[in-house]
């Protein structure tokens, strides 16, 4: 008996006894966890296919520990400018052992939205709107590469706006440690024309930049 199932937005064939993978989760070590959104179940020559996920049906699973996975190269070049950027990453996973799947009978999981539709109620105009905001492409600022951005974001910086207002002893801060050595200058003042939309002076005082610093 295998089950296809959604865990952490992603899909799995899973079976009994079967150890996974996934993005990192909020559940402790030796937890037990519950997968409701089951999209197909297979048992012999019975096959359910879900629309979308199959009522009742669950994965049941235990957090064996949290991990990192293997890393990965993130290279950037720029020809004839002597531009050249490497940095590492190294994806937070959790592993899983799949303990029994359930076919019918299973109770979904209890969703918490009612008390954070009370706090959004409560609060201020301004405050909801800005929990709205969509985060910025920090990549866009010449010296920042995908590690970087994902440090910043986590640090609670995840606009042109925010970075603007950041100082650069402080970014250097944030992201010390990150492999490489990450010249921060210039990048509240970068994202200072991006969070201003000027995109052609951004481009053009950025083909001037050598990873982030005057060339």
């Amino acid at each position: 008996m295998y089950a296809i199932v959604e865990i952490a937005g992603q899909q799995f064939k899973v079976a009994k006894d079967q150890k996974v993978y996934v993005h990192r989760l909020q559940n402790e070590e030796g937890s037990k966890v519950t997968f409701d959104n089951v999209l197909l179940l297979e048992d012999g020559s019975n096959i359910t296919i879900g629309a979308p996920a199959i009522d009742g049906a669950a994965v049941e699973a235990k957090v064996i520990k949290h991990l990192k996975g293997d890393k990965v190269i993130v290279f950037k070049k720029k020809r004839r400018k002597g531009y050249k950027v490497k940095n590492g990453h190294r994806q937070y996973l959790t592993e899983l052992v799949i303990e029994s799947i359930v076919s019918s009978g299973a109770k979904k999981a209890e969703k918490k939205a009612e008390p954070k539709k009370e706090a959004v109620k409560a609060a201020p105009k301004k405050a909801a709107a800005k929990a709205t905001d969509k985060a910025d492409d920090l990549k866009k600022v010449e010296g920042i590469g995908p590690k970087i951005a994902e440090t910043l974001v986590a640090a609670g910086i995840s606009t042109f706006a925010e970075l603007a207002k950041t100082d650069a002893a402080k970014i250097s801060e944030i992201i010390a440690d990150v492999r490489g050595n990450h010249v921060t200058d210039t990048w509240p003042a970068q994202a200072k024309l991006a969070a201003e939309g000027k995109w052609d002076e951004l481009k053009k005082w950025q083909d001037e930049l050598d990873g982030g610093k005057p060339a």
